[in-house]
């Protein structure tokens, strides 16, 4: 689990330098998903359909996970329905990481302009790299991705899977996470670097609060196995 965490804290370091020394990627990352004319490619009845499928999955999750714990609460017999303890830390990394730090405060302080917002893209405000905050976009803005956040914070009960299916839980959080991201992009929603962003905070304390809630009560073996999944 160190190892995870000081690779997660790695790569927002190394994220933070190379789309601040070149924030010219995100407007790079940003032209392969844009057609001059016709605008973003995301937009259409499919990519709307797929929105709203992506979105709604974390929370199915999350209250298909509240469901287990009440049937555990009922005495149902299986240990591998989710005690309070689990919810807690389901609850808290989502009210923390896309709830308060992504849509909470960062979306409504750092005011930079969408993609399709911005005049290099079919807009008519000025782009702004990821960390300058003074962009003309008011409220609910660019800076980091709302849906990637709650995409990438499928990985929490990912990691309370059972051993056997772990690594594989772990690696279809990621991959949706990746895919509900690249989405976002496709819809002129989001720069590369507001969905690297909201994945990397999202793990972060995800990692954080699974150290202090699940780990201190977690077997050995458990543990050998999560971190050998992550």
């Amino acid at each position: 689990m160190i190892t995870a965490t000081r690779l997660t804290l790695a790569l927002t370091l190394l994220t933070g330098i190379v789309f601040g020394l070149a924030p010219e990627l995100d407007l790079a990352a940003a032209r392969l998903f844009w057609r001059e004319g016709t605008g973003f490619l995301g937009v259409t009845p499919t990519g709307e359909m797929l929105r709203s499928i992506f979105f709604q999955i974390p929370f199915w999750i999350g209250g298909i996970a509240t469901l287990g714990w009440g049937l555990r609460r009922l005495g149902l017999p299986s240990v591998w329905l989710p005690n309070g303890r689990s919810i807690l830390f389901l609850a808290l990394s989502l009210a923390l990481g896309p709830g308060l730090l992504v849509n909470l405060v960062l979306k409504e302080q750092s005011h930079r302009p969408r993609p399709v917002q911005t005049l290099e893209l079919g807009g008519k405000w000025e782009f702004r790299p990821w960390y300058r905050f003074d962009g003309q976009c008011e409220r609910n803005c660019s800076f980091v991705s709302g849906e990637g956040a709650s995409a990438f914070w499928t990985v929490a009960p990912a990691l309370l899977t059972p051993p056997p299916v772990r690594p594989l839980a772990i690696a279809a959080a990621l991959t949706f996470g990746a895919a509900t991201s690249a989405l976002r992009m496709a819809f002129g929603g989001h720069y590369l670097s507001d969905v690297l962003f909201a994945g990397l905070f999202t793990l972060l304390i995800i990692l954080a609060l699974y150290r202090f809630l699940i780990r201190p009560q977690a077997k050995e073996s458990d543990l050998r196995d999560t971190d050998a999944a992550l």
